[in-house]
């Protein structure tokens, strides 16, 4: 057995056992408790589970939304019971071994830049558009790590004032506690703003979805200009071979192309943009990261 991955998600908890070619040959999913000693103790059932399938004990990570600081060891979450707690540390005390703990949207940029729809390209860029927005750098099939561990939070980049102004929306604190956060637009709940603000509706990602071509169009255009100007600071800074989107709002049809479209009317000039793609993995993407990362010593 290679290695073991752990998405540690605000409602479940998914396990999964790769063998030698990286493919899934087990796996087990729990309910993500609400107390933080319940939490802990139910992630380090999860590594026996993992050590009763293997036979013997296998690199585990751990994928998760959020930040751990890296002076303190404190997590920084939003939908787990666990700020202001050393949950990592904790996490291996109960197990009884190592562990390596890996941001989720991290973790999916390595897997899809490893095993997905970036392989080949050596920089691998992960945009992650659900109920939050974040992404990951890998480069040469290794996590851009930086000092602080905040690389990749895109969604707290401030919103582009001239789009903010042009449709008029309303500017809001952020859950990081700061104003006028990207994600605050272009999160689900964030388009579900945007068609408030537009259409005095407080319409459902999923309604903006079906009707994008119609009543909805003019939320729809927004939307997309707001990502593509977030992409374009994002190719701008880092420049990227390829952008892999991921989480809910990346499933909408046709949202490839339409972002596409918006980030070559955002690009300066008449430059190129990268492609931009959709992720592969599927459900595997971020666990099979965290186990990846642990497999390759990555901390």
């Amino acid at each position: 057995m290679t290695a073991v991955g752990i998405d540690l998600g605000g409602t479940k908890i998914e396990t999964q056992v790769f063998d030698d070619d990286w493919r899934v040959i087990a796996r087990n999913r729990v309910a993500t408790p609400r107390d933080y000693d319940d939490l802990v103790a139910a992630v380090a059932s999860q590594i026996a589970w993992a050590d009763g399938k293997t036979g013997v004990p296998a690199p585990v990570g751990i994928g998760a939304a959020g930040l751990i600081n890296p002076v303190t060891g404190l997590a920084l979450t939003a939908n787990l019971v666990a700020s202001g707690k050393p949950l990592p540390s904790d996490v291996a005390k109960a197990a009884g071994r190592a562990v390596t703990y890996v941001n989720d949207c991290r973790a999916l940029a390595l897997s899809e830049a490893v095993f997905g729809a970036g392989k080949g390209h050596r920089t691998v860029m992960s945009l992650i558009m659900g109920t939050g927005i974040g992404g990951g750098i890998a480069i040469d099939g290794a996590i851009m790590h930086g000092p602080t561990l905040t690389g990749g939070e895109f969604g707290h980049t401030s919103a582009p004032a001239h789009l903010v102004a042009k449709y008029d929306l309303p500017i809001v604190q952020c859950g990081c506690g700061r104003m006028g956060c990207s994600e605050t637009y272009i999160a689900g709940p964030g388009l579900t703003r945007i068609a408030k603000a537009l259409t005095g509706s407080a319409l459902t990602p999923q309604d903006i979805a079906a009707t994008r071509h119609a009543e909805s169009a003019q939320v729809w255009q927004a939307w997309c200009d707001l990502v593509a100007d977030l992409m374009r600071t994002l190719i701008l800074t880092v420049d990227p071979d390829i952008i892999v989107l991921g989480g809910g709002l990346s499933q909408i049809d046709g949202v490839i192309g339409d972002l596409t479209t918006a980030a070559l009317a955002a690009q300066i000039g008449d430059f190129s943009i990268p492609p931009i793609v959709l992720a592969q993995g599927g459900d595997t993407s971020g666990a099979r990261g965290a186990a990846y990362a642990a497999w390759n010593g990555v901390t």
